[in-house]
C-alpha cells in the first residue's frame, strides 16, 4: 500500500510544474508491453533501449545478464534511468518465465523471412519484445520459447539493423498504434500512485535526510 500522507508530503516539495509533468508523462505510459534485451554486449546500445522506452512510453525494461554483466551507461541513458523500471535476471529461462506469469506472450524480433511485419502485428496482446545480440541474435533457448516473431520490413541490401535502431523503430511503431486503439493500455491508479512516489524520491536531492525527518515526526 502507498502511503499517501508521505507522497503528498514530497510532492509538497515538488514545483507545480514538476508535478504536472508526471502526471502528463504517465498519462502515456504503459505496462501493455515491455522490452527485454538479452546480453548486448556494447552497453551503451542497452543504454539507447531504454532510452527509447522511456520517449515512448515503456515502463519497464528487463536486462538479461547472463554472460554480460554491465551497469548502464548513464551518460547515453541520459537520465532515463530515473523514469524506466529496470528488471534484472541472471538467466534466460528466469526472464522469460517471468515475463511469461506476468500474462506477456513472449515475442522474438528477428530478420528472418517468413516472421510477421512490423505493421501486421497483433497489438491487442500484452507482448515482451526481446532484442538479441549485436553479434548473434537472440538465443536459441529464447526462440524456441517465443510464441511469435516480429521483423521491420526493409528493402535495402542491408539485412539487419544496429539493436538500438531496431528497437527504436518497432517501440515507436507499436506503441503509437498502441496510443490510437481502443485498447485499455494505461497504468492502473496504483500503478500510477507507486510512480509518483519514486519519481518524486529521485527528484529530491537529500532524500534519505528528508525521508528520515519524516517518519520521525510521523512515526507508523
Amino acid at each position: 500500500m502507498i502511503d499517501l500522507d508521505y507522497l503528498h508530503f514530497l510532492e509538497n516539495i515538488l514545483t507545480d510544474n514538476r508535478k504536472e509533468k508526471f502526471l502528463k508523462v504517465l498519462n502515456n505510459r504503459t505496462n501493455h508491453f515491455t522490452v527485454a534485451v538479452e546480453d548486448i554486449f556494447q552497453m551503451h546500445n542497452t543504454s539507447a533501449v531504454m532510452r527509447s522506452c522511456e520517449v515512448f512510453g515503456i515502463q519497464e525494461l528487463n536486462v538479461i545478464e547472463q554472460r554480460y554483466g554491465k551497469r548502464i551507461d548513464k551518460e547515453i541513458a541520459m537520465g532515463a534511468q530515473k523514469w524506466v523500471d529496470i528488471n534484472a535476471f541472471d538467466s534466460i529461462s528466469n526472464c522469460v518465465d517471468t515475463l511469461k506469469n506476468k500474462g506477456y506472450q513472449i515475442i522474438a524480433t528477428t530478420p528472418h523471412e517468413n516472421d510477421c511485419l512490423l505493421e501486421d502485428f497483433d497489438i491487442s496482446k500484452p507482448s515482451a519484445l526481446f532484442f538479441g545480440t549485436e553479434r548473434d541474435g537472440l538465443s536459441a533457448e529464447i526462440l524456441e520459447r517465443a510464441d511469435g516473431f516480429l521483423k521491420i520490413p526493409m528493402v535495402g541490401f542491408t539485412e539487419s539493423l544496429n539493436i538500438s535502431v531496431s528497437a527504436a523503430i518497432i517501440i515507436q511503431s507499436l506503441t503509437n498504434r498502441l496510443q490510437q486503439s481502443d485498447i485499455n493500455w494505461h497504468l492502473t491508479e496504483e500503478e500510477i500512485l507507486i510512480k509518483r512516489l519514486a519519481w518524486a524520491k529521485n527528484s529530491i536531492k537529500d532524500i534519505k535526510r528528508i525521508e528520515a525527518r519524516y517518519y520521525e515526526d510521523n512515526p507508523r
